[in-house]
């Protein structure tokens, strides 16, 4: 299962940066979601896939029994999914506002100014 997942974050991350060399604008927002999706799946999988039980001591134990579920990749994945969104946000307005501005979303006519 976790090859199967590293193969998805690679696919996720060549797709990413393809659609990120591309000129136009939207292809660009689409390619920087699907990297920030890639390397969520990439922390999520690094940090090891478990169906165990949650890391919740009981209350007549001590310590943790194994094998329990790792709760730090999670934790990177939820502050990951936050500031990818923050970021996509930001650049979906951004290019809004180009694109009023320029007439296009052209990556080299709003470069050379005659859009």
């Amino acid at each position: 299962m976790e090859l199967i997942l590293a193969i998805a974050s690679g696919v996720l991350f060549g797709t990413g940066f393809y659609l990120m060399l591309r000129r136009r604008l939207a292809q660009l927002i689409i390619g920087l979601g699907l990297l920030s999706n890639g390397a969520n799946l990439l922390i999520f999988t690094a940090g090891g896939l478990t169906r165990a039980r949650a890391p919740v001591i009981a209350e007549d134990a001590s310590q943790l029994a194994r094998p329990f579920a790792d709760p730090v990749p999670q934790a990177l994945v939820l502050t990951a999914i936050v500031i990818g969104f923050g970021v996509l946000a930001f650049s979906l307005v951004l290019a809004h506002g180009i694109h009023t501005m320029a007439g296009t979303d052209d990556i080299d006519e709003i470069r050379s100014g005659s859009g």
